[in-house]
């Protein structure tokens, strides 16, 4: 049954800032607090403002053995996004610092401007080996702040200068501001673009991802990188059953009629926390068809709401899953967009200068 005191708040995904306590931390919501004594007394508290503090790890370069994913290695600039994407799978990550992977994911955010001298410093180890860096993986590499940061843009002139190659995933036409830099690695083979695209409709858009690019625009954007020889791929993710999945089939054509070579799709997941927010977010939007949702969502994974085991958790089973995937290949097959996967070349890789001084010795 809905709770009538979640409501959407506008330009936000999330309803609350749950803190389920998954680290032994003490609960806390947004609920239940001082907002309730706040609405009482003055009304409806105000809108929440994006904060944004800067952070300075020691290191950038993430590494990873999954087999689930097709890169072992990523660069991310931020943490928390601003998109506030209701399924976004990175939004357990700010439970990690006492944060809610509510409202705090998409509101207080963490920039690091020492990223790209991170990267030069690692690239520049005489034991580093080049494999593609995947950018934008964990959170968004064009969700608005880069506007200001302009992290991302850095990050890619130290590949560029290294001759080392890197896949960018994002929800943004903000990647069209570096087509510059993308297009001379592009003419490299240093680099492949894929931007997701859930669905057609931007009423939904604003309510699943409510600080994306609209679906127009992101269908726009790859358009644009087709144009300049930029190797793209639509990603159709997540497909969310009952909500998004009636679009596939028009997604995949606008792809094919625009000239993307490549397509793909990967269902809803929801582990750990975001598998109550997102429970939230029906509640709050779709009251009526929640129960439809989260029974399919249980059917292809096993009756759990998700599958957090390697080798499975990418792959659906069940009537629904094997629907989805005749869908999408029927999809791609009129849309004329084969299997396509994109080789970079980690052939050229040259160590970066640090100061100047391998210049001197190279």
């Amino acid at each position: 049954m809905s709770d009538p005191q979640r409501t959407a708040m506008k330009g936000r995904g999330a309803a609350s800032s749950r803190m389920p306590g998954r680290f032994g931390l003490a609960a806390r919501e947004a609920y239940g607090d001082w907002r309730d004594s706040a609405a009482t007394l003055d009304g409806p508290p105000p809108g929440l403002r994006t904060t944004v503090t800067e952070e300075r790890p020691r290191s950038i370069l993430s590494f990873n053995q999954s087999p689930d994913v097709p890169f072992d290695r990523s660069v991310n600039s931020y943490r928390g996004c601003e998109h506030g994407c209701i399924y976004c799978y990175a939004r357990p990550t700010h439970a990690y610092h006492d944060l809610s992977p509510g409202l705090d994911f998409e509101t207080r955010l963490f920039a690091k401007p020492n990223a790209p001298e991170l990267l030069r410093a690692t690239l520049a180890k005489p034991g580093y080996r080049p494999r593609p860096i995947a950018l934008g993986t964990n959170t968004d590499c064009y969700q608005p702040i880069e506007r200001d940061w302009r992290i991302t843009r850095q990050v890619l002139d130290v590949c560029l200068e290294a001759r080392h190659p890197v896949t960018i995933t994002t929800k943004s036409d903000r990647v069209l501001d570096d087509l510059d830099l993308v297009v001379r690695m592009a003419r490299e083979n240093l680099v492949a673009v894929a931007i997701s695209v859930t669905s057609l409709d931007p009423d939904l858009s604003r309510k699943l991802e409510p600080r994306c690019a609209a679906p127009a625009k992101r269908l726009a954007a790859l358009g644009r990188l087709v144009e300049a020889g930029v190797p793209t791929h639509c990603s159709v993710s997540p497909v969310i059953p009952a909500i998004t999945d009636e679009f596939m089939e028009g997604i995949v054509a606008e792809a094919g009629r625009i000239g993307v070579p490549s397509a793909g799709w990967i269902p809803l997941r929801l582990p750990h926390e975001v598998a109550p927010l997102f429970r939230e977010w029906l509640d709050v939007h779709y009251p009526e068809r929640a129960g439809k949702v989260m029974s399919i969502v249980r059917s292809i994974r096993g009756g759990r709401d998700n599958d957090p085991n390697f080798g499975t958790r990418m792959k659906p089973e069940g009537v629904w899953a094997d629907l989805f995937r005749s869908r999408f290949a029927i999809a791609c097959k009129r849309a004329g967009i084969g299997k396509h996967r994109f080789e970079l070349d980690c052939t050229r890789f040259r160590r970066p200068s640090t100061h100047g001084q391998l210049d001197l010795f190279a």
